[in-house]
């Protein structure tokens, strides 16, 4: 896609006609990747976004790159503060919390299980008792994830009524912060204070991610630097979809929560469709083939903490709820993301790039 001027002017001009405008709303994780891309989504529809966050976790960063501190409200702070956490709602008055702050990487969740579990699960409960101490807030949407599901390596995709579970550190604490969400939906928020649903996405990928030890972002590292990427488990099928399709998913259901439609306050999966969850060997042809070319890559024989080697979710409630599906297929995504690195990496300004691939994403649903 070729941002240009045109698409992001209609992104913001836009914004007075949204249900979100001069709705106030509280991104917490708004310097990671996801938070990033949602707070730019809702600055252009007109949201007054506060974000809560530690400092991006990597450098460089699309919170950086795009300049997001000066389109809302940056509060520097920790989820695992709980006066911290009181004190940015206090201040915030937020209509709306979308919860992101997380340890989000598997891999890290084996070396630093104890900070991943007090950001992931007490994280979460600080942010949720935050909500219930002040008043105002309407609705929250809990960020989880698609491991946060008790997974078998079956070809079945998981619904959201399945059981949680998780075989490693990061897997098994998303599936306490859902455990953590329904204690508090059916303890407090059954019938007063705010309407909590949480949401479940697959691999997201998307322009603008640096993380270490994921895929698409090392894969980007190597085609730039021209070296051969290093790939663990290249058989290993995942649910892959570009960011602004959870996103989307997600706005649908704050909406829901806003309008006071409680039927909407429970667990949602957000996934792409059955033939786009694909094996990382896939991805990484098909990205060399985006890029033009790229060193062949290299399997990784060496030893590695266990990963799942299967996953699939199934999203029928999603469709058959919302009316949500996902709007762009897996190579697009892909191509989508190359045009997004060249583009910034050739000196084009990564707000601009990611405002018009919204407004594009936008114009397909």
């Amino acid at each position: 896609m070729e941002p240009g001027r045109r698409a992001v002017e209609t992104m913001v001009s836009g914004a007075a006609a949204t249900p979100w405008a001069g709705r106030r709303v509280l991104v917490t994780g708004h310097t990671g990747f996801k938070g990033s891309w949602l707070s730019l989504w809702l600055h252009g529809m007109g949201a007054k976004v506060t974000g809560f966050a530690l400092p991006p976790p990597s450098d460089p960063s699309l919170f950086a790159a795009a300049r997001i501190d000066e389109l809302v409200t940056h509060v520097e702070g920790d989820v695992r503060d709980l006066a911290a956490v009181r004190a940015a709602v206090e201040t915030a008055r937020p209509e709306l919390i979308f919860h992101l702050a997380a340890q989000p990487l598997v891999r890290l969740s084996y070396a630093e299980p104890v900070e991943t579990y007090a950001t992931n699960v007490m994280g979460t409960v600080h942010v949720l008792e935050a909500a219930r101490q002040v008043p105002g807030v309407r609705g929250i949407v809990c960020v989880t994830s698609d491991k946060c599901y008790a997974n078998r390596e079956w070809v079945w995709p998981y619904r959201e009524s399945d059981p949680m579970g998780g075989h490693d550190p990061y897997s098994s604490s998303k599936g306490c912060a859902e455990l953590v969400a329904g204690a508090w939906r059916n303890s407090y928020f059954s019938e007063d204070g705010p309407a909590l649903a949480t949401v479940r996405a697959g691999n997201v990928i998307g322009g603008g991610d640096w993380a270490e030890d994921r895929l698409i972002p090392d894969l980007v590292r190597a085609f730039e630097a021209g070296a051969a990427p290093l790939i663990r488990s290249p058989d290993a099928v995942r649910p892959w979809q570009h960011v602004l399709e959870a996103l989307s998913g997600y706005l649908q259901i704050a909406d829901r929560l806003l309008d006071g439609d409680r039927a909407f306050a429970d667990a949602w999966n957000f996934g792409p469709s059955d033939e786009d969850a694909r094996p990382v060997g896939w991805i990484v042809e098909r990205m060399r083939a985006a890029w033009g070319g790229g060193a062949a890559p290299r399997t990784d024989t060496g030893p590695r903490p266990h990963e799942a080697g299967l996953l699939r979710l199934d999203c029928s409630k999603a469709r058959a709820a919302l009316g949500w599906r996902p709007a762009l297929d897996l190579e697009t995504a892909l191509d989508w993301i190359v045009d997004w690195h060249k583009a910034v990496a050739d000196g084009g300004d990564a707000r601009a790039e990611t405002l018009a691939q919204i407004a594009a994403y936008r114009a397909r649903i």
